[in-house]
């Protein structure tokens, strides 16, 4: 199976092109197309997953319909036949990674949930005992579940890294009339999703959020719970005091550790053997959380 790192749509081009996901306008919707492009430290690698794409619309998807007692979403469906032209033209191609949604007015913000400590919610707390303002118990160890989630917001930067900050910022950005909700929101989601995840051995550590509106309602929007804006563990191995291993691109971190790459462009290739195991690990993540997938995509 070869990855698509390229979308060629002809001269039917996208409106916002992200380090994975391409973005066409179709009059009061979207298509967001996941390609197989897999970064890491900022940058997008020459070696994409094959299948990855697919692999996460399938698993938002998933989630969009399961979570939509909580919130509304912008999902529409992920069937290229049911989409408008030129995109009903391309099945071959954006079979399996393309959704249709419905335009939303974004809030700027990352809405992160976080059960677990781990990340650069460990590092704060190594440094202050607090993540994101909120301050949490003495003596916790690196990836301790914590007594109730937290909502630890961050800003969207459209280039290199979010940047937590606390709820007072998180109010600036989305307003008064939205924050408290949107913070209630996002931990209802997480705690549904931490349920559904435990009872078949993965543990959701931490995962983000984008919200946006349509008419003024408040929807769920972009992703969701895929292991890209997610920190999944397998339950079995879990041990606190550690750093886990997680269902994402664990596999492509640690080869570039490994090799002593300096995080600066060009990002060097990745072998054959580091992607198909990073596949490996995004499919295994899917199979555990039983959601139908087409291996051939």
């Amino acid at each position: 199976m070869k990855a698509i790192t390229e979308l060629d749509l002809g001269e039917f081009k996208p409106s916002f092109t992200g380090k994975v996901r391409e973005v066409f306008e179709t009059g009061d919707r979207l298509v967001i197309v996941a390609s197989d492009r897999i970064s890491a430290y900022d940058h997008i690698l020459p070696t994409g997953i094959p299948g990855k794409g697919a692999i996460l619309t399938t698993m938002s998807a998933f989630w969009f319909d399961r979570l939509r007692s909580v919130v509304d979403n912008h999902f529409i469906t992920c069937r290229v036949e049911d989409m408008p032209p030129p995109f009903s033209d391309h099945k071959s191609l954006l079979s399996g990674r393309a959704m249709l949604v419905r335009k939303a007015s974004r809030f700027d913000a990352e809405c992160v949930v976080r059960g677990y400590l781990a990340g650069s919610g460990w590092k704060e707390y190594t440094a202050s005992g607090k993540v994101c303002g909120i301050e949490l118990p003495p003596g916790l160890t690196r990836s301790e579940k914590l007594p109730e989630p937290i909502f630890t917001p961050a800003t969207k930067a459209v280039e290199g890294h979010d940047e937590n900050v606390n709820f007072e910022v998180f109010t600036g950005i989305v307003g008064a009339e939205h924050a408290e909700s949107l913070r209630e929101i996002s931990v209802e989601l997480y705690k549904r999703a931490h349920e559904y995840s435990m009872a078949r051995g993965l543990v959701l550590a931490d995962t983000k959020f984008e919200f946006g509106t349509i008419g003024g309602k408040v929807v769920l929007i972009d992703e969701a719970l895929t292991p890209d804006s997610s920190r999944f563990w397998a339950l079995e191995d879990y041990e606190p005091g550690a750093e886990q291993m997680s269902f994402d691109k664990q596999y492509v971190r640690d080869y570039l550790d490994g090799i002593g790459w300096d995080r600066t462009a060009p990002a060097p290739a990745l072998p054959d053997e580091i992607a198909a195991k990073t596949r490996e690990r995004y499919l295994e993540a899917l199979r555990r959380l039983e959601v139908p997938f087409d291996k051939g995509q």
